[in-house]
């Protein structure tokens, strides 16, 4: 059995509530993609007795670019097009956004697995479609501040930091 993890053990969950209690709904259906850049960003220095630079990591922005298929009963796909439809920004534009490692399952804990959540400002950049086909609505999950690590039950669909 090979140790290659497959795009489908990896879960995302999106929280489509709009008061305090969260409500992760599956990014699945309607999502044709749905990537993860680091984008580390480098600061470079090249010493007096140095021929070539030395490099480190300075810090990362983040993203998710996605690309969905507008299919109005799914609520994460209907929580993204509604913010570039109504043109929404600063706070209202972000969301909280859980990536969930299928393949790190809990040592102990049912259902549960590792886990990193985001608080992504949302950047729709096309809400498109040719006659006869499927309206698409892509762009990007922009991070904002720095991950929370932890778990998540995909039963009960709770995050849990890790202490």
């Amino acid at each position: 059995m090979s140790d290659t993890v497959m795009r489908h053990q990896i879960a995302d969950y999106l929280n489509t509530s709009s008061t305090e209690t969260p409500s992760f709904a599956l990014m699945g259906v309607g999502f044709n993609t749905l990537d993860e850049n680091p984008n580390a960003q480098t600061d470079g220095k090249t010493y007096i007795h140095q021929k070539a630079q030395s490099s480190q990591i300075k810090n990362y922005q983040t993203q998710f670019p996605f690309d969905t298929d507008l299919i109005a009963s799914e609520e994460a796909v209907m929580a993204l097009y509604s913010i570039g439809r109504n043109q929404r920004t600063g706070a209202d534009a972000e969301l909280e956004y859980v990536r969930v490692e299928l393949f790190q399952p809990h040592v102990t804990l049912e259902n549960t697995f590792s886990a990193r959540k985001f608080k992504v400002a949302v950047a729709v950049t096309g809400i498109t479609g040719a006659g006869g086909e499927a309206v698409k609505v892509t762009g990007t999950l922009h991070g904002v501040g720095d991950p929370v690590y932890g778990t998540f039950n995909t039963t009960t669909k709770i995050f849990t930091e890790t202490a």
